[in-house]
C-alpha cells in the first residue's frame, strides 16, 4: 500500500495543473532613496532652497511592488506586476495613485510577452543604457519631465528579446486618466464613444544590446482630448517624440550618446525641439563609479533654450546600499523656466546650481 500511495503522489506531481501550481512565484521589491540637496535660484530673486527632493528620491524614484508569475504549461506563464511610486520624504503616493509606476497582467512564453493595464511606453523602455543618468536628479527628465514618466493608461503591451535584438510596441485606448497635472497626470482619458481618436497613444521600438555596444530606435506619439493638459486639448492634435541611441563599453569606461526629437502640437509657439545627451561612466574601483553627463534642449527658432551638467560619484556598500553625491548646473535661455531638480523651481532665464547627497537601498 505503502507503494501506491508513494507512486499516486508522484503521478499527481507530473499533473499539469499540479505542476502549475508548484511553480507559481510572488516576489516583493522596491527601492528607497532618499536625498538632502541644495539649489540655486529657486525665484527670481535668486533664493536659494535646501531641501529633501519630494518626486522620488536622488538617484532612483522609491517604489514597492509586487509581481509574481504561474507556469501554465507548454512554455506558457501568466504574468503580473502591480508597482507603487513613495515619495519618501512625506510617505505620500507618487503619480497621484495607489500603484502608478506600473499595474499589468499578461501572458509569457519564448516569443515574448504581452500586457495589458498601465504599462511603460518604449521611450521609456528605450533609455535603460543609453541614458546612463537614469531617471535621477539633474538626468534628462529635468528637460523632458515625459522620459521617466513615460507610462500609458488602458494599454496593451508587447516586448520580446531575441540573441540581443529587443522589439516591442504599445496601444493605449485612453492614455492618462489622472487631472493632477504635470508629467504624472495628463487629464486625458479618452475611451470616448464620441471621438474614438481622443488621447490615443502607440509607441515602437527596436533595440539591440551586445557585450561591447547597443544601439536603440523607438517612437511615441500622443493624440488630445477635451481637457487635457500641455495643450493637447483636441484629438486632432498630437505630440511625438523619437529617440535614437548609441553606448559602447571599453574596459573600465561606458560612453553613450543620443537625441530625442519632439513634435508637439500642443505648443504652437514652438512645437519642434531636439534634446541631445552625451553620457559618460568611469568604475574606479568595483565600488566606486563616477559618472557624467551632458545635455542640450534646443527648441527651434527660438532662443528659451536650454544647457545641463551632471557629474556624479556612486559608492556600493553591497550589491542593495549605495551612497552617492552629485553636482549639477542649469543655464536657461531667454524665457526658458527649467528647473535642475523636478518638483524643484526657478526663475525665468536664470542658471542653477545644484548639489546632493544621499542613500539608496533595494530589497
Amino acid at each position: 500500500m505503502k507503494k501506491i500511495a508513494i507512486a499516486a503522489a508522484i503521478a499527481a506531481c507530473t499533473v499539469p495543473g499540479m505542476q502549475a501550481r508548484a511553480q507559481t512565484a510572488v516576489q516583493i521589491y522596491g527601492i528607497v532613496d532618499a536625498a538632502v540637496e541644495h539649489y540655486t535660484n529657486a525665484d527670481a530673486a535668486g533664493h536659494s532652497r535646501t531641501w529633501m527632493p519630494s518626486l522620488g528620491g536622488g538617484m532612483f524614484p522609491s517604489r514597492l511592488g509586487f509581481k509574481g508569475s504561474e507556469y501554465l504549461g507548454g512554455g506558457l506563464k501568466a504574468i503580473f506586476t502591480l508597482e507603487n511610486g513613495i515619495q519618501l520624504d512625506t510617505g505620500a503616493n507618487g503619480q497621484n495613485r495607489l500603484f502608478g509606476r506600473q499595474a499589468w497582467v499578461g501572458l509569457a512564453g519564448d516569443w515574448g510577452q504581452v500586457t495589458l493595464g498601465r504599462n511603460y511606453n518604449m521611450i521609456y523602455n528605450s533609455m535603460p543604457e543609453f541614458d546612463l543618468s537614469g531617471p535621477s536628479q539633474y538626468g534628462l527628465g529635468s528637460l523632458d519631465p515625459a522620459i521617466p514618466n513615460g507610462r500609458t493608461d488602458n494599454s496593451i503591451a508587447y516586448k520580446g528579446s531575441f540573441k540581443g535584438v529587443t522589439v516591442g510596441a504599445t496601444y493605449s485606448l485612453g492614455r492618462d486618466v489622472s487631472n493632477a497635472g504635470g508629467p504624472a497626470g495628463t487629464n486625458c482619458a479618452g475611451e470616448n464613444a464620441a471621438d474614438a481618436q481622443a488621447c490615443r497613444e502607440w509607441s515602437a521600438m527596436l533595440r539591440y544590446d551586445g557585450a561591447a555596444w547597443g544601439a536603440v530606435g523607438a517612437y511615441d506619439r500622443k493624440r488630445g482630448g477635451a481637457g487635457a493638459a500641455a495643450g493637447l486639448t483636441a484629438s486632432t492634435l498630437s505630440d511625438s517624440r523619437a529617440h535614437g541611441g548609441v553606448y559602447a563599453r571599453f574596459g573600465a569606461w561606458k560612453v553613450s550618446g543620443g537625441a530625442v526629437v519632439r513634435d508637439n502640437e500642443g505648443a504652437p509657439a514652438a512645437p519642434r525641439s531636439n534634446l541631445y545627451y552625451l553620457s559618460a561612466a568611469y568604475k574606479l574601483t568595483p565600488a566606486l563609479t563616477v559618472d557624467g553627463q551632458l545635455a542640450r534642449l534646443d527648441y527651434r527658432n527660438s532662443g528659451n533654450d536650454s544647457k545641463q551638467a551632471l557629474l556624479r560619484a556612486m559608492f556600493d556598500f553591497s550589491k542593495r546600499t549605495t551612497v552617492y553625491v552629485a553636482g549639477g548646473r542649469i543655464d536657461n535661455g531667454g524665457s526658458a523656466a527649467v528647473t535642475i531638480t523636478a518638483g524643484g523651481s526657478v526663475g525665468a532665464g536664470l542658471a542653477q546650481n545644484a548639489l546632493l547627497a544621499g542613500i539608496k537601498h533595494g530589497f
